[in-house]
């Protein structure tokens, strides 16, 4: 059956869905058919390891991208959003053409591959508000994504179920848009409850729901304000070489080492595929102790794991940057820290920090105000918490 979460906000709940209606009646002047809601996600252990088929624990975040939509029958897609300049204007016939490099090429790819599955979609007039952060590192694109599959899937009256819905999107992603993203984004937002992380097997799909015991600590998100384009960055690139030190040492993929068996085959990797592959099969290992201990409520032990998995990003995976740095060791220099790490792809974007829940406006005052100082870049800095996943409202 379609997916649509009970436990999703009502619309009367949240702000952000009565601004979509508004935009969508005030561009168009059509009132809203469907409204979905589809969060954005914090990986909290699992950094680039889940296109390698391994481990990862996430939580939906409060962030979320909220999409109204309007059938039409013309065949044209009209869509609009509140953090883009010009509206978007293109046919349902004109999709395989694929991406121009333009906002709504995660609107057209969706639209392509739910028509591709026999959602009878003949146009729609779109409207799109989000609060999650853009090309920060928690997942603005699989936010919108599934927010706008959900409201065009329930306007066209399509049944799809929440995992099929979440790999289709991961799909417009990889195939229409270019980005080689593995399947944590799309299931933490479509997976995600509140108080709770997930833990996914990214190569059998299998998760668990993590109980955050503690009330203690608060994820902190700190955004640097230095933005990536992820497609056109080193992402990719990391992707292929993790897949060719797969190749060279006979395994399908970097899940299938464990670290004494990389350590004995070192000498067949050269030194940066040895150090690509280092950082994904200890990261996997990371991800078990770090669930353990948040399970425990150990906070000091998760913290420590954090920073761990930080270092092996910056050295071995080098995809960190001097706004990641100076973010970091500002978070780390300020009191009630635990620990600090980038998040999400890397190359800019967010650094997550595990903060004292008693200290937390202080932290994001003396951390905002050192990197400014650091780095002439004004940061947005924001607590957050689990929440549930994606629903149509």
């Amino acid at each position: 059956m379609l997916y649509n979460r009970s436990n999703a906000p009502g619309a009367g709940a949240d702000p952000r869905v009565t601004r979509a209606r508004e935009l969508l009646r005030s561009t168009y002047g059509v009132g809203a058919q469907t409204v979905a809601r589809a969060p954005g996600r914090l990986e909290l252990f699992g950094a680039h390891t889940d296109y390698n088929e391994g481990y990862v624990a996430s939580i939906a975040i409060r962030q979320a991208a909220v999409a109204a939509v309007s059938s039409r029958a013309d065949g044209m897609v009209r869509a609009v959003s509140d953090q883009e300049s010009g509206p978007a204007n293109f046919s349902v016939d004109e999709l395989d053409a694929g991406a121009d490099g333009q906002w709504w090429d995660y609107l057209a790819g969706v639209i392509k591959l739910l028509r591709e599955h026999g959602c009878q979609i003949g146009g729609a007039d779109v409207a799109l508000v989000s609060d999650v952060p853009v090309g920060s590192g928690v997942s603005s694109s699989a936010a919108v994504e599934l927010a706008y599959a959900l409201a065009l899937a329930a306007a066209a009256e399509f049944e799809i179920g929440a995992e099929e819905l979440a790999l289709l999107c991961q799909r417009a992603e990889n195939e229409y848009v270019g980005m080689r993203c593995g399947i944590l984004d799309q299931f933490s937002s479509t997976f995600g409850q509140a108080g709770r992380a997930m833990w996914l097997d990214c190569r059998t799909l299998e998760r668990r729901a993590v109980p955050i015991t503690a009330d203690r600590a608060q994820f902190v998100v700190c955004d640097t304000r230095k933005p990536r384009e992820l497609v056109g960055s080193a992402y990719n690139e990391r992707r292929g070489q993790c897949e060719e030190a797969a190749r060279l040492l006979g395994v399908g993929a970097l899940r299938d080492l464990d670290t004494a068996t990389l350590e004995r085959r070192a000498s067949e990797l050269n030194g940066t595929l040895l150090r690509r592959a280092r950082h994904v099969v200890s990261e996997n290992e990371r991800v078990h102790e770090g669930v353990s201990l948040l399970e425990a409520g150990e906070m000091v032990g998760v913290g420590d794991v954090i920073n761990r998995t930080h270092e092996s990003l910056r050295d071995d995976y080098e995809v960190s940057c001097p706004e990641l740095e100076a973010m970091r060791a500002a978070a780390l220099d300020a009191p009630g820290c635990y620990g600090a790490r980038l998040v999400g792809a890397g190359f800019g974007g967010c650094v997550m920090a595990l903060v004292d829940a008693s200290g937390v406006e202080e932290f994001i005052a003396q951390v905002g105000a050192r990197y400014e100082a650091a780095t002439g870049l004004v940061p947005r800095i924001f607590a957050t918490q689990a929440c549930d996943g994606a629903g149509v409202l």
